[in-house]
């Protein structure tokens, strides 16, 4: 009878360790360098948001609040340029302008810019802000909307007031203002009746209980649609 030669199973850990080797030696550098640079941006993210970024924020905080408070008084320079004490809104800016309160300085700014007549800066500022908030970014299209219309600069102006109009149809107190001031724009200004005409309906259908939802049939009266009640 032949000899029957027995073939030996290969040890299933020896060939799992073998190929650990291959691929270290083939990718251990890559590897090692994929895994330093996430430590050093994991680390770097966190030094800058609990080294920078937060106390920055509590001082942004601490500097803008005497500002808000002369805004709240109509007190438009001094919210502005500070008291000599206290900064202003500017100062805010130029310290604190990446921070969220920094960010709301630019609004407050555009804003004290546009009752001193300086459409220019109101515009300046204004376009630079932006915020996650739609009540208060819809204030700031309309804002925009006047300090265009100040200029003379009619397009711009009706564009951000139908932006306006438009960013948070949900706010039944602001947007139905902007809504009519967007078509009454259209119509005086504009001379664009169509227009007009299709926001002053668009005002009557989704607002009809505010009270320019209420006006708007008087509106459209005069534009010829129809005759008022």
């Amino acid at each position: 009878m032949a000899d029957k030669t027995t073939v030996q199973p290969v040890d299933q850990n020896e060939a799992v360790i073998a190929k650990a080797k291959d691929f270290w030696s083939r990718y251990g550098k890559l590897t090692t360098i994929v895994a330093v640079a996430v430590i050093v941006l994991a680390g770097g993210y966190l030094a800058y948001k609990y080294l920078y970024k937060e106390p920055n924020e509590v001082k942004a905080a601490d500097y803008i609040y005497k500002a808000e408070e002369y805004y709240r008084q109509d007190s438009v320079k001094l919210a502005l340029n500070g008291d000599g004490l206290n900064p202003g809104f500017l100062k805010v800016i130029s310290r604190y302008g990446n921070t969220e309160k920094g960010n709301l300085a630019k609004f407050y700014a555009g804003d004290c810019y546009l009752k001193l007549g300086d459409n220019v800066n109101a515009v300046k500022y204004l376009k630079d802000f932006s915020t996650s908030s739609k009540l208060v970014q819809a204030r700031a299209y309309k804002l925009l909307g006047d300090a265009y219309a100040d200029q003379g600069k009619n397009s711009e102006a009706f564009d951000y007031y139908k932006k306006a109009a438009g960013y948070f149809e949900e706010d039944n107190v602001n947007t139905p203002e902007y809504l009519f001031m967007a078509a009454y724009f259209a119509d005086k200004v504009m001379k664009n009746s169509s227009e007009a005409i299709s926001l002053y309906k668009k005002l009557k259908e989704k607002y009809p209980n505010t009270d320019k939802g209420l006006e708007a049939d008087k509106y459209l009266a005069m534009l010829g649609v129809y005759k008022a009640d």
